[in-house]
């Protein structure tokens, strides 16, 4: 019997197994296989695929790989509960319409249960969420045994949709303090230059836990689709003129993005603001000690966005400073994400993290978070460089296993629950610390260790005549 490639992570099935699976897809023409897996199929095929009988229920790992992949195929039938509704309307034409409603209805369910808790933002855009009301009020009408189910799919619906828009209030607010404490700075900038991270928590370690805290919750937030949804293009063979992508936009993985790029920054800013020598050593040898606490913790992303602001060239010509630590813990991390050989060093330490947090005794070693750029390039390289379609017309669905793989994989890492105790006033400064712009930066390292030639002598003087005349 033909089986699904099983994959570890969110989908802990196996393969199709025959005494538990039915299938009715054995004798349906459309769907190829290669070495007894699903290899291609027209996009009706795999629709048929997807939607239960009487007899037969698809494969949980099928189940997400299609709706995963899916959207880089048809704007149409991508994100659409109607495909369901008009595959099962035109299956099992020959049993009364009630007695079919009746005895399909529960896998139907179960079908838009695993829909709505997986790819729950699917669901904001209207069309989306009318053909899903559509499809439960006539389940509900069906039997009235099936109400309190559609009710209970509903809510449970609304109520992620919920937390996805209270979350994304939060962020905008949260930007807005920030914005709010970098005009103050601008405007007063030695009465702000007083309070460092230092002022707010000495320890390395804390500070990991709390750089932890965030990047989890940012994770949590994040949908599979959005990995697809961020490199989509029209497929040129879907004829409706409507784009999903259009109305779908990966806001939260981009705002994980942003997060990045402001630790980065926050740390050089962090760095180039003291006037003395031995404070911005201190503040130096104090991020990588926190860096380090994040290898050890699980936490890669900070890792390298730590790693990466202390890279910035306003940091790095800090020659003196950087004389005055000892860096050889620096060395070592960064020699952990070295990205040469395709960051063969970080990839075999996530390896290890991720097999820790499969066989972990405690809610600490559970946690992976990954480099998230270096993710993101993988899934879009995967995507660039495997067609959608093979040469017949057909779903190259080789190619969605492999999606769907790696953000299973994904999928699991963020599920974790972070095991540290919330400390709100180091959250607070993390996320609305004022953080400088590379100019700002080069200003202050200039001021901190003057230009060392002319051509740094010359920006020195770009930068104080445009900077300080604003302020």
């Amino acid at each position: 019997m033909p089986q699904t490639p099983p994959f570890t992570g969110q989908l802990n099935t196996g393969v199709y197994n025959k005494n538990l699976y039915q299938t009715k897809e054995e004798g349906y023409s459309g769907l190829y296989y290669h070495d007894n897996n699903l290899a291609s199929g027209s996009l009706e095929a795999l629709i048929h695929h997807l939607v239960p009988t009487v007899d037969y229920y698809p494969d949980r790992t099928y189940i997400f790989t299609f709706l995963l992949s899916s959207r880089l195929l048809s704007a149409r039938t991508s994100s659409c509960p109607r495909c369901v509704t008009c595959a099962w309307s035109s299956s099992d034409s020959a049993t009364p319409k009630r007695t079919r409603v009746r005895k399909i209805a529960p896998k139907v369910l179960q079908l838009l249960t695993e829909w709505t808790e997986t790819f729950a933002y699917d669901f904001r855009d209207e069309r989306m969420m009318r053909s899903l009301k559509e499809l439960t009020q006539r389940l509900a009408n069906g039997d009235e045994v099936y109400r309190k189910a559609v009710g209970q799919v509903s809510q449970g619906l609304i109520r992620r949709l919920t937390v996805l828009s209270q979350y994304e209030e939060a962020l905008v607010k949260i930007n807005a303090a920030a914005a709010e404490r970098l005009t103050s700075l601008k405007a007063k900038p030695q009465a702000s230059i007083q309070r460092d991270v230092l002022s707010i928590c000495n320890d390395p370690f804390t500070v990991a836990q709390q750089l932890t805290h965030i990047e989890m919750e940012r994770l949590s937030h994040i949908g599979p689709e959005e990995f697809v949804q961020a490199f989509v293009q029209k497929d040129p063979l879907d004829n409706d003129k409507s784009c999903f992508s259009d109305h779908k936009k990966a806001r939260n993985l981009e705002a994980y993005v942003d997060w990045f790029n402001r630790l980065s920054y926050l740390v050089a800013t962090e760095i180039c603001l003291p006037v003395k020598k031995k404070q911005r050593a201190r503040v130096m040898e104090f991020f990588i000690d926190v860096a380090r606490e994040c290898f050890n913790i699980g936490n890669f992303n900070s890792l390298m966005a730590i790693i990466s602001g202390m890279n910035m060239s306003p940091v790095s010509r800090l020659k003196k400073t950087w004389n005055k630590i000892k860096t050889a813990k620096f060395d070592i991390l960064e020699h952990q994400m070295d990205p040469s050989s395709n960051f063969y060093n970080y990839r075999t330490a996530l390896r290890g993290a991720t097999q820790r947090s499969i066989t972990a005794n405690s809610s600490r070693e559970k946690i992976v978070i990954p480099f998230f750029s270096l993710l993101i390039k993988d899934i879009y390289f995967l995507n660039e460089g495997c067609a959608n379609r093979l040469p017949s017309g057909h779903v190259n669905f080789e190619k969605s296993w492999e999606l769907a793989k790696q953000v299973s994989e994904f999928m699991a890492w963020k599920k974790v629950e972070c095991p540290f105790e919330k400390d709100r006033k180091i959250l607070q400064y993390l996320l609305t610390a004022p953080v400088f712009t590379e100019d700002a930066l080069y200003l202050a390292s200039y001021e901190s260790e003057g230009p060392e030639n002319h051509m740094e002598k010359d920006r020195w003087k770009s930068l104080r005549s445009s900077l300080l005349s604003r302020v």
